[in-house]
């Protein structure tokens, strides 16, 4: 018989071997690609000190020579002393591939986060589907994918990129709520190899799918130097959002510079004179928010459009804002598509939405009506009607056309709506409305001082049709404010709001609507 003593000897065994699945070389390999273990990963990512593993002795049944692990690590932990549930694969195992006993692990780590309210963060270094569980590993994906589902906008999902993401692992991240990939890593569903055995083309993992190009393509959404700076990101990130859905997220700091500062002022003085000069809206976000704190989402993608995280009050907000520096503001295909995510992400989890107003209208020209600015525009104004989080929209400079209503005006959703004196709301800006109504008056003046009629038309527009008095005066707006009083009107707002009822009280006995896709 044996004993009680052999047995735990066995047990540590067990667990010492189930620390280094794959032994000696597992440690040169790392070594030789200088990147931490699976479970030191883990540790960098959480709280010192607490990871609890679940899984550690699952393996391959059947196999005597199975490895422990079966190449993925999974249980839970503390970020900023609140729980996730964390999921990493060790590339040293099986390369990280998914197969069946793997994918059971990944879907209990998955059922415990539905089951207690909890986040989840996944860190991706996976070759994809193992070959060698064939119908199995490709059916787990599916089974994953079912999780996945029911997990989206329940609780926050944040996926992490290192090395290779590939093949039918990259199915599992897209799905999640943000990616973020470390300056080196990959992702791509076919890999330079078989492109080049199919079609013959010739091209590098970095233009197929290197991070950079994909932030610009919208597919992750930061990119970080190294591994540590994901994982600070990751934690940042999750500090603006709730547990769950049925939380709200976390106070930080309230009550902090009460009243006018001296950065407040310098709001008074930040928009240029000339409506053609243009100005970085960074420069009025970091003074409109909390400790001039901001946590931008896909910056790399349609940066004409700034989207991310701050606070009012200690409360976390999401900001969408004009970037006056990159195509004028304007709108087009790829920004609706960024407004459109990040409206229904803030929705999801309860954080007010603060809208920041400088923008020409939609962008035109054929490329733009090529790539479906219809099409993805028109999602934008139907995720804002939709959103039951308080709303706020503030105009600091142009707000024309198309654009009015995907910049959440109050006829679209706005709860509450600000100007700057220097605001111009109109169909068309001054230049585009002369050259199509005042071109009878202009023809009949004198070749030699038609420019001069022209620029005084112009201004007078600008005086009396695009002005956020005619606004106001029509009940459009709910505000004209100094700038420099804008952080302390915002904080005002949302203190309004703050009881804003979640579910609309309309009956209406349809599923869901219908997107334009």
């Amino acid at each position: 018989m044996i004993g009680t003593r052999a047995k735990l000897d066995e047990l540590a065994k067990m667990l010492e071997i189930a620390a280094e699945p794959a032994g000696e070389a597992a440690i040169a390999k790392r070594a030789k690609k200088g990147i931490p273990s699976v479970r030191q990963r883990v540790h960098m990512l959480l709280d010192p000190g607490t990871f609890i593993e679940t899984g550690a002795l699952a393996r391959q049944p059947g196999q005597s020579d199975a490895l422990y692990g079966d190449g993925l690590v999974t249980g839970r932990g503390l970020i900023g002393g609140r729980p996730v549930v964390v999921i990493s694969h060790d590339q040293t195992v099986y390369g990280g591939s998914v197969g069946v006993t793997s994918a059971q692990k990944f879907m209990r780590a998955l059922k415990f986060a539905f089951d207690n309210a909890c986040p989840v963060v996944t860190i991706n270094d996976s070759g994809g589907a193992r070959i060698q569980d064939a119908v199995g590993s490709i059916a787990s994906f599916g089974d994953i994918s079912r999780v996945l589902e029911k997990l989206s906008g329940y609780v926050p999902q944040v996926s992490i990129i290192l090395g290779k993401c590939a093949a039918g692992s990259v199915y599992g991240p897209i799905n999640t709520d943000v990616l973020i990939g470390t300056k080196d890593s990959y992702m791509f569903v076919t890999g330079p190899d078989v492109i080049k055995a199919v079609n013959g083309e010739d091209v590098t993992a970095e233009q197929l799918g290197g991070a950079q190009v994909q932030a610009e393509r919208g597919t992750l959404h930061h990119v970080a130097d190294t591994e540590q700076d994901a994982y600070d990101w990751a934690r940042n990130y999750l500090s603006y959002m709730p547990t769950s859905c049925v939380e709200q997220p976390p106070i930080v700091n309230p009550g902090l510079e009460p009243e006018l500062t001296a950065h407040d002022l310098e709001l008074d003085s930040i928009i240029p004179d000339s409506d053609r000069a243009g100005y970085d809206m960074h420069e009025i976000l970091l003074r409109i928010f909390d400790d001039g704190e901001f946590h931008e989402i896909r910056a790399a993608f349609a940066p004409n459009l700034i989207t991310g995280f701050a606070r009012v009050d200690g409360y976390p907000v999401g900001v969408i804002a004009n970037q006056p520096l990159v195509l004028g503001g304007s709108i087009d295909a790829a920004c609706s598509d960024k407004s459109t995510y990040f409206i229904r992400l803030c929705d999801a989890f309860n954080i007010p939405l603060v809208f920041i107003a400088d923008t020409p209208g939609v962008l035109p020209g054929l490329t733009e009506e090529a790539n479906g600015v219809i099409i993805r525009g028109g999602r934008v104004p139907r995720a804002i009607i939709e959103a039951t989080v308080p709303i706020i929209n503030l105009v600091v400079r142009k707000s024309y056309g198309g654009a009015y209503g995907m910049m959440a005006a109050r006829q679209v959703g706005a709860d509450i709506s600000l100007a700057w004196p220097t605001a111009r709301i109109a169909v068309i800006g001054a230049e585009s409305a002369v050259d199509l109504l005042g071109k009878r008056q202009l023809a009949a003046v004198p070749e030699e001082h038609r420019a001069a009629a022209r620029e005084f038309m112009v201004n007078t527009y600008n005086e009396t049709v695009a002005t956020p008095w005619v606004a106001a005066e029509r009940g459009y707006i709910d505000a004209v404010i100094e700038p420099s009083r804008t952080r302390l009107e915002i904080r005002h707002a949302l203190r309004l709001l703050r009881d804003k009822p979640r579910v609309k009280p309309e009956f209406n006995p349809r599923k869901h609507p219908i997107y334009p896709m």
